[in-house]
């Protein structure tokens, strides 16, 4: 049996040179190739990590929008808003109930104001023959103290409720407040005048409750 010679066996192994220029594709084992094999892993990594930043800055302004959204709707829930809104719509609705209140109240003097006109002017009407009577007597007749007393009162009393009498001799005629019972030609007169006053007008403000019936003194043609 053959001696085993360790010198003649690491002779007859082939250099790592020798291997290299025999085969020009295998791979380096050295560190730097090594190191550029690694390379691309590594320049793959940040990629994968910023991809990953996007999709966290996306999720995280997603996040922060329906967080503002939260909390703007939940600026009205807080307490401190939840006051302020019922103190608004106590305060909106009390500024209603008040406008409705005001415009009964005024409704209601409106109401009240006619009411009393009506019954003002149910009583004068009933009383004009009597005021007419009275009216005749002064122009017609010496009247005794008691009597002019008496009169002096119902037209004080009739004023004090906004009655005022109207119609004099020698106003021009207005047949918007004056009844002409008769015509009578004048060649003194320039324009349509009062000759005559035969019953007293009365109104209430603007209201004419009788007109005043007259003669009219009418220019000659």
């Amino acid at each position: 049996m053959a001696e085993f010679n360790k010198d003649d066996y690491l002779k007859d192994l082939p250099d790592a040179d020798d291997a290299r220029d025999a085969n020009p594709s295998a791979p380096a084992d050295t560190p730097a190739d090594a190191a550029a094999a690694e390379a691309p892993k590594a320049d793959a990594k940040p990629a994968d990590d910023a991809k990953q930043a996007d999709a966290q800055s996306a999720a995280s302004d997603g996040s922060d929008a329906k967080a503002d959204d939260k909390s703007a709707e939940g600026d009205t829930l807080t307490p401190l808003g939840q006051a302020k809104k019922e103190a608004a719509d106590y305060l909106e609705a009390l500024q209603r109930e008040r406008a409705e209140f005001i415009n009964y109240r005024n409704r209601a003097k409106k109401e009240q104001e006619r009411f009393r006109q009506h019954g003002i002017i149910d009583v004068l009407t009933a009383l004009l023959p009597a005021l007419d009577d009275i009216d005749r007597i002064r122009a017609n007749s010496e009247m005794d103290d008691s009597f002019k007393a008496v009169a002096a009162k119902i037209d004080k009393a009739f004023e004090k409720f906004g009655v005022e009498k109207f119609g004099e001799a020698g106003e021009d005629f207005d047949p918007t407040k004056h009844d002409a019972i008769l015509h009578k030609p004048d060649a003194n007169a320039e324009k349509e005048t009062v000759d005559t006053v035969v019953e007293a007008g009365y109104r209430i403000g603007d209201r004419v409750i009788r007109a005043a019936r007259v003669v009219v003194a009418s220019p000659q043609n």
